[in-house]
Order: structure tokens, then C-alpha cells, then sequence
């Protein structure tokens, strides 16, 4: 019989095994429209379950502790879980105890449903067959299953969601739907309410609890300790696991050790101003691993209570404090209040993101900014006298004037005259366009401010005044404050720091800064700061005190004030808000002891040199006391002293003596020659300086003739040639002879000072480029030569 012959048919109709095959192909194609509609029902896109289920937000700090857990969108404590970030054990438990085979039905347990009705409505006592995705489908949809029509409501959705989404997406959304008392949902908000850790972290016995807890959320609700009908429901449990694990030798110890449950209302609000912020910023977030500390935000809270109750009598009522890690550039505390729930002080205000005026906080940043454009050292001596800067004329703190300052002293005594004067001779960059390229916010045109920029004629936040020190303590690198722990790459840190200043001129501004003395010190031009680089500033109208400064890693802004603005006489940088930062300052250092910062430590391009104490400039021969400093060779202005002046006496008439006065009717005397408005400074302050002598009959005199110093090296008339690989290496020696009564040569090249040493001596200079320079020495007596010199490269 051929292929396609008809089959035979018995009695006019087919046989039996032709209509099973019919049926077979038809059961077939129903089967592979059913799978096909399954797979085309899972492949058309729809939403995660995680996305459509609203979660909290929790806020850690930089050791994983809770800071925060706020409430989702419907006023549940939910955070949410992937699967991957819950213990197995409390997985297992769970299905151990719920749906022992979850991974192998589609949705519903047939036999268990069956098991089921015929208990419940065959007389004995009800009983469930709910598999897990029956129960997150009854979560999920807010269903009533206490009737049979709710029950098969439950079963379609239970299908349907199989369907739609994966086991394991459907387990996960489970455990973050799971019932635990009052507004609690999920193990992830359970976890961290009532055993203070992550779900993946919990203990078998905790798993075990956290198991049972759903199945009766209201008898067994931990909030007030373990009730009976808890303890109960572990046992049971814990008994079915060691059936299940009879070779866990340590399942019984973990299971059975004590629990201490958290009451709900004993979750942490710690830091409230920080996790507020970040919360605005990061909305939606489930979680936000932060750089604060906890510990160190408590001691500083603690800190500022404590000033603030010592001192309310003052009027001192509101303070805000800022603690960076210069390391990392971390706030790891942060105090944007002296009490969040204080509503007479506006507690809920953050301070530390207010505009305020910084009175001198700036003042640093001018110097600093001076030292780079080689317009100071710290010896410079400044005048501190009445001065008019166009239609601006400026005054100090205290209404006097002290005359000559160094720039040291007069950085640390907050002299507003120098300060001044040294910001309109800043350029490219000046203060305004410093302050801009920091990143400061909101600034008016340059013109607005003038040179009362200097004196805190802006407004800053501390965020920005923190972080500007915080550049200083960098080495002048400015990198933005990171509020979360997640560390940017190395390319991404170096894309994100800028350039403010040098490395050198940050290490001998903090230098300067370093010998202010603190508070309750006799103030002592070189008192000891404890090597804390701090500043104060007080702002017009008493209305902001502040104390703002860098140790150790550590950078520390502190202000007290009133955030409607009312002024106080009490609110003064050094008095109110000085010896709150020290109390914090100490604290810190002593909870966490840190290496200094990288501004703190002398980059290769300092050097030290002797001056003459007096006028800040390289000591002549009658400069009668010589101290110290730091200055930036190539950069620093530094020229030989001509202060101390030695001068020919006729001791017959008190006069200058002439050149045929006899020799033993001479005397010789040094005097200071200072300026005449520096004179009458110092008569009105008492500490008049004694005038050279008027003139003999022969009129002015000049000092005795000297000797001017000879240049034997370089030669003259010769090019020095260099190879390529040694410019920067190779040095040439400068060497001159002097008059027999200099002891000292000074060497400058191109005008910018080299160093100094004895007469005859050689002092070598390294050049760092090919071209023309100009080589000068000069003697303590003021007497030069000069030489030019050039340097080629070798062919």
C-alpha cells in the first residue's frame, strides 16, 4: 500500500489508532500554542516587579552603620533587597518552612491544593497550600483569600505572574513584601530595624526569627522583646532545619543563642542636616553609603553642646561645624545646626551650605596668593599705616595702626591696611578671579566688591571656605568635597582637582598660619600655635564668628552666629568661635590620630635664608639682629637691607661729620632710616626712633666709600655651553672678591636672589634654561657689580 492511500475504515469509520493520532497532533499544537503564548507572554517587555514596588532609602555612614532608613513613598519602612544581598540561610529557611518545592512549580502546588480542600471541607481542621508565589500574589495584589473566590482569584495570579517573570525575581520581590509588624515590610527594613545589621549579615537564629515573624506579624511582632508565640514558632522551625541539617554541628548554637530585638522606634537619625541633603540630591536612591563618620560626628555634636550650654549666658546660642579628611577630601562630619529640633534657632536650617560673609577667613588665600607672585616673604615688612586705596580707605579691627608689620604678623593679627594693600597689587590671578576659579558660587562682577573683597565683602559658604583650606592643605590642589564612599578612579580624581596655588607658597602660608597662638596665649608675634594653621574671621555688624583651620590631615571650619542675622557684640572670630574649634580640634586628634597633611610638608622649592629682623631683607653689615624664614628662590623679592645705615659723627658739634673732620673727633653710629609716616607711627605709639644727625656745615654725607665686589666667575665675554641632558644639572660657581669689611655676598641672577656666602667662596647656580642673564653680587655694605653671562647648548 502506497504513502498516500486512504486508511481502511471499519464500518464507515476511521480506526482507533487513526483519531489518537488526530488527537495527539492536536493536544500537540495546543501544547506548542500555550508554550509559544507563555514564551511571547514573558518576552513582551513589561516592568520589574522591583521597579513597581516602592522601597526606602537608607543611609550608611563610611563604617556601614546606619545614619538614616526613611519611610517609602506609601509610609512603609521597605528597603529593598536583590536576592544576592540576602542570606541564604533565611532563603532557605524560608522555603523550607513556605514551599519546599518553589523551584519546581509553575506558580501552584496541584497536590497540595487538593491535600488541602479535602481537609478544610471534609471536616478537619483548615489547613493552607499557598505556595510562595501564591502568598506574594496575595501580597502583591492586596487580595482577600479567606473565600473561594479570593482563593482562585489568588491562584490566576499566581499563574500569571509565573508568566511574566522569573522565579527568582519572584522570590526576591517576596522577601521585600513580607509582613512584620505595623508599617515594617520586608526582611531588608526588618534586618536593619530589629537587629541593626544588613540582611546578608544575619545569624541563623535571626534568619530563623525573621522566618517566622510574617505568618502572624501582630502576635509576633518583636518590637517589644520575643513574645511566646515567637519563641514557639522558632522552635519549630529550628527543629525542621536540624532535621534537615543533622550534620551542622553548629546550627543548634547559632539557632538557639539569645536575640535582642530593637524596637522600631529606636532607629538612628543621626547626622540629620547630612542625610537630609543627600536625600534631596539623590532621590529614589534605596541606598546611599556616605564618607561620614559616625563617631566622630557624635563627638562633635557632643562638643558643640557642650560650648554652646557653657556659654548661652553670652548670647551664644547657634553653631555649625564642617570636618574634612584633606586625604580624600571627605566630610566626615558635618553640623549644620547646634540642634535640629529647636525650632527658636531655626534648627532645621543647614548652616553649612548658607551664605555668609567670611570677614577675614579670606585673608590667607591673599597671602598665599602674594607668596606665589612673588610679591612677599614672611619676614616682608608691611606698613600698617592710614592709607587710601582710591575712594576706599580701610581700617583695622582694633582703629590703630601698629606701622611696620612682617607679613607673618600681620596675616596672624588680622591687620585688614597689609592686607589691602597686597590684594590690589595681585594679578593673574587676583582674589576675585581666585575665588572664582575655586568654584565659589553666586559672586557678584568683580567691580562690585572692589578691594572690600579682602575684608570679607563677599559671602561664602562653609562648604566653599572648607574647601579652600582644605586646597591649602592639599599643596594648593583643590579637589571637590565627596560626601559618598565611592571612590572615582585615578584619571577621574586628577580630572577633577584644580590648580589654585603652588605647593611652595601653600606650605609657607600654613607655616605663617601655624604661629598664630591659640586662644588664652599671650598674643606673641611667634607664639605657639601647636602646629595647627588656623584663622579667624568676624564679620561686619558682629553677625558671623569664625575659626576655620588645618591640622594634621584634617581641615576644621567652626562658625557661631545667628542664622536671621542679628548681630552681637559677643560674636567675634577669636573670642566666640576660636575656642570651640580648638575643643573640637583637640578631640579629633585624639580619637583619630592622622600623618600631616601633604601642605604641611616642605616641598623641594623652599629654602630657608637669614634676614635682618628689622626690615625682612637680606642683613647688611650693621643689621644688628638676623632671624630665619622660608622664601621661594626665583620668586621671593628679597634685596640687601639698607634700614640700618652707619653714619660719621663730629662729636664736637653732634653733627655729620665732613670729609675733613679729624679722625679723632669722629664717632661712628647705626641708625634706622625709616620712612617718615612710619616714624610718626611709631612716635604716636611711643616707640620713637632716634634720627641720624642733621648735617654738618658741608651738607649730607654719604657713608664711608667701599670697595664694590669683582666678579671672577662667570668669566667675562664667555658663553657657557651646555649638553641638553645636563641644563638643569650642571652648575656654574660664582665667585667674587669684596672690600676687606663685607663678610657677605649676596648673588641674584635676572634680579631674582640665589643665595649667599663668604667672599672668595664659590656659590653655585644651576641654570634651567639656555639665553642672557644677568649676574649681580652685592656686598653687606650695599656696594654691587654685575656681569652678564650667557648659555647655549652644545651642537
Amino acid at each position: 500500500m502506497s504513502a498516500d492511500v486512504d486508511p481502511p475504515v471499519v464500518g464507515g469509520r476511521a480506526r482507533p489508532h487513526s483519531r489518537r493520532r488526530r488527537v495527539l497532533a492536536a493536544f500537540a499544537v495546543v501544547a506548542a500554542a500555550l508554550v509559544l503564548g507563555a514564551v511571547a507572554i514573558r518576552l513582551v517587555p513589561h516592568a520589574p516587579l522591583a521597579s513597581t514596588i516602592a522601597s526606602s532609602t537608607a543611609v550608611y555612614d563610611a563604617n556601614g552603620r546606619l545614619l538614616r532608613l526613611t519611610l517609602a513613598s506609601d509610609e512603609q519602612y521597605r528597603l529593598w533587597r536583590r536576592l544576592d544581598e540576602i542570606g541564604p540561610q533565611f532563603v532557605e529557611a524560608l522555603l523550607l518552612k513556605e514551599d519546599r518545592h518553589y523551584w519546581r512549580h509553575p506558580g501552584v502546588n496541584p497536590v497540595a491544593l487538593v491535600r488541602a480542600a479535602r481537609e478544610t471541607y471534609g471536616g478537619g481542621a483548615r489547613q493552607g497550600a499557598s505556595t510562595v508565589t501564591m502568598q506574594f500574589a496575595r501580597l502583591y495584589y492586596d487580595l482577600d483569600t479567606r473565600t473561594v473566590r479570593g482563593k482562585l482569584r489568588q491562584i490566576a495570579a499566581a499563574l500569571w505572574l509565573e508568566l511574566r517573570h522569573s522565579k527568582r525575581e519572584i522570590l526576591e520581590a517576596h522577601l521585600n513584601l513580607l509582613p512584620y509588624g505595623g508599617n515594617v515590610q520586608g526582611v531588608g527594613a526588618a534586618s536593619l530595624i530589629y537587629f541593626g545589621k544588613p540582611a546578608s549579615q544575619l545569624t541563623l537564629g535571626e534568619a530563623i526569627a525573621l522566618v517566622v515573624i510574617p505568618q502572624s506579624p501582630r502576635a509576633r511582632d518583636p518590637g517589644g522583646g520575643e513574645s511566646a508565640a515567637l519563641a514557639k514558632a522558632r522552635a519549630q522551625l529550628l527543629a525542621q532545619w536540624l532535621a534537615a541539617h543533622p550534620r551542622d554541628t553548629d546550627a543548634a548554637r547559632l539557632a538557639t543563642a539569645g536575640l535582642r530585638y530593637r524596637p522600631p522606634g529606636r532607629l538612628p537619625n543621626l547626622a540629620p542636616h547630612f542625610t537630609t541633603s543627600l536625600l534631596q540630591a539623590h532621590r529614589g536612591a534605596r541606598e546611599l553609603s556616605t564618607t561620614l563618620d559616625a563617631d566622630l560626628q557624635r563627638l562633635v555634636e557632643r562638643r558643640i553642646a557642650h560650648y554652646l550650654d557653657a556659654r548661652r549666658d553670652e548670647g551664644l546660642r547657634n553653631a555649625v561645624a564642617l570636618l574634612v579628611d584633606v586625604r580624600d577630601a571627605s566630610v566626615r562630619a558635618l553640623v549644620g545646626s547646634a540642634d535640629w529640633n529647636d525650632a527658636s534657632i531655626d534648627g532645621q536650617v543647614n548652616g553649612v551650605y548658607a551664605k555668609r560673609s567670611p570677614g577675614s577667613a579670606l585673608k590667607p588665600f591673599i597671602y598665599a596668593l602674594a607668596l606665589d607672585q612673588g610679591l612677599i616673604h614672611p619676614r616682608t615688612v608691611l606698613k600698617d599705616a592710614p592709607s587710601s586705596f582710591g575712594a576706599y580707605s580701610p581700617e583695622n579691627f582694633d582703629g590703630a595702626f601698629v606701622g611696620p608689620v612682617t607679613a607673618q604678623d600681620a596675616l596672624i593679627g588680622s591687620r585688614n591696611v597689609p592686607a589691602v594693600a597686597l590684594a590690589s597689587k595681585l594679578a593673574q590671578p587676583g582674589l576675585w578671579q581666585f575665588l572664582k576659579t575655586a568654584g565659589v558660587q553666586n559672586l557678584a562682577p568683580e567691580r562690585h566688591y572692589g578691594l572690600a573683597l579682602a575684608l570679607g565683602g563677599g559671602e561664602v559658604t562653609m562648604e566653599e571656605l572648607a574647601t579652600l583650606y582644605a586646597a591649602l592643605a592639599n599643596g594648593g590642589s583643590l579637589v571637590p568635597l565627596r560626601y559618598l564612599r565611592e571612590r572615582a578612579t585615578a584619571s577621574a580624581s586628577a580630572s577633577a582637582a584644580t590648580s589654585l596655588l603652588s605647593p611652595e607658597a601653600s606650605f609657607v602660608a600654613l607655616d605663617m598660619l601655624a604661629h598664630n597662638p591659640r586662644p588664652g596665649w599671650a598674643t606673641l608675634p611667634d607664639g605657639p600655635g601647636g602646629d595647627v594653621a588656623w584663622k579667624t574671621g568676624t564679620s561686619w555688624g558682629f553677625r558671623d564668628a569664625w575659626t576655620v583651620g588645618a591640622f594634621d590631615s584634617w581641615v576644621l571650619a567652626v562658625w557661631i552666629g545667628n542664622f536671621d542675622g542679628r548681630g552681637d557684640p559677643a560674636l567675634v572670630g577669636v573670642r566666640a568661635a576660636a575656642p570651640l574649634f580648638f575643643e573640637i580640634a583637640d578631640a579629633v586628634r585624639a580619637a583619630r590620630p592622622t600623618r600631616p597633611a601633604p601642605g604641611f610638608v616642605r616641598p623641594p622649592g623652599v629654602a630657608r635664608v637669614e634676614v635682618c629682623a628689622a626690615s625682612g631683607e637680606l642683613p647688611n653689615a650693621d643689621c644688628p639682629r638676623r632671624v630665619s624664614t622660608w622664601y621661594l628662590p626665583g620668586r621671593s623679592p628679597i634685596r640687601v637691607s639698607t634700614l640700618h645705615r652707619r653714619f660719621r659723627i663730629d662729636t664736637r658739634s653732634d653733627r655729620q661729620a665732613c670729609p675733613d673732620t679729624p679722625a679723632p673727633a669722629v664717632r661712628e653710629e647705626v641708625y634706622e632710616v625709616w620712612p617718615s609716616d612710619l616714624q610718626r607711627l611709631f612716635a604716636q605709639a611711643g616707640m620713637p626712633r632716634r634720627r641720624p644727625p642733621p648735617p654738618g656745615e658741608c651738607g649730607a654725607v654719604d657713608g664711608p666709600a667701599t670697595r664694590p665686589p669683582e666678579i671672577t666667575s662667570p668669566l667675562s665675554g664667555v658663553a657657557y655651553q651646555v649638553r641638553a641632558a645636563d641644563l638643569g644639572r650642571q652648575a656654574i660657581p660664582l665667585v667674587a672678591s669684596a672690600d676687606g669689611d663685607a663678610r657677605t655676598l649676596f648673588w641674584f641672577v635676572d634680579a631674582q636672589f640665589v643665595g649667599a656666602g663668604r667672599p672668595s667662596a664659590p656659590l653655585y647656580w644651576t641654570p634651567t634654561r639656555t639665553g642672557e642673564f644677568a649676574v649681580t653680587a652685592v656686598d653687606d655694605h650695599g656696594a654691587s657689580a654685575g656681569r652678564p653671562i650667557r648659555v647655549g647648548l652644545l651642537p
